[in-house]
């Protein structure tokens, strides 16, 4: 009887605490959200922290998108001449990078590189005693160090995207003319044409909904980090793992709102 009963109270055992979880980080992403609109507002914060995810994001959002469309077309050209279809290459770069690999490749670079950043910085002040300090300034912490970042995280990922689109369609635009044979103004006549509001749109909806998450994960998992230098690491992993499977989750959640017919 126990080789039954033990597995299925381990199953339970684990849903009962991803649930506590999942209840924890809403609750956690509530109250952040809540001093969005309570005075004092820490505007300089809001822009320091907008200025690390978008603007020192830059490269390394910019290099990926701009090989993921070279990539793209190349693989796309390969597939297609099976079938005749060269002609669709513009399309389909065009298609998955505003709907899909903008917003996703993008949010999953920025995570591997704020959502750390942020855990590390958060988990180090939890475990240094520097945020009972601040309670002890009469300074809020979720104030001070969440809700500024759960709002730069949202502002700046569509930025990002924007970038990641433009760049992407251009690194497919490169491989088409340089090396597949298209026309230059053809190609970007094709892409320009297939091209819709709402491929966009979605995607910036992605980005601000993936930038939210991202920077909080990162401040949830640093926030409630503990054990000292070891846990600060194992908060800095959590944040990363968690943001990326979320992402994924929630690309094909929000994919479902916007285009299942």
């Amino acid at each position: 009887m126990d080789l039954v009963l033990n597995p299925v109270a381990a199953v339970g055992r684990g849903v009962l605490s991803a649930c506590r979880t999942v209840g924890a980080v809403a609750l956690f992403a509530l109250q952040g959200l809540s001093h969005l609109v309570r005075p004092p507002f820490y505007g300089r914060l809001f822009l320091r922290h907008l200025v690390e995810i978008a603007y020192f994001s830059l490269p390394v959002v910019a290099l990926t998108a701009i090989f993921t469309g070279m990539v793209l077309a190349l693989q796309s050209y390969t597939g297609f001449a099976r079938f005749n279809a060269e002609g669709a290459v513009a399309n389909v770069v065009v298609l998955s990078i505003t709907r899909e690999l903008g917003p996703v490749i993008a949010a999953l670079m920025v995570a591997g590189r704020i959502g750390a950043a942020f855990a590390a910085e958060i988990g180090t002040m939890r475990v240094t005693d520097q945020i009972d300090a601040l309670t002890t300034l009469s300074t809020n912490p979720m104030k001070y160090l969440v809700t500024p970042r759960l709002l730069a995280g949202v502002v700046a990922l569509p930025f990002l995207v924007v970038v990641a689109d433009v760049l992407g369609v251009m690194g497919g635009w490169l491989i088409g003319t340089t090396k597949l044979g298209f026309a230059s103004l053809s190609y970007l006549k094709a892409t320009m044409d297939f091209l819709q509001t709402m491929d966009v749109v979605s995607g910036l909806v992605k980005a601000s909904v993936f930038g939210f998450v991202i920077t909080l994960m990162g401040c949830w998992c640093g926030y409630n980090s503990k054990g000292g230098a070891q846990g600060v690491g194992a908060a800095t992993t959590a944040a990363v793992v968690s943001s990326s499977i979320l992402i994924l989750a929630l690309d094909y959640v929000l994919t479902e709102m916007f285009f299942a017919r």
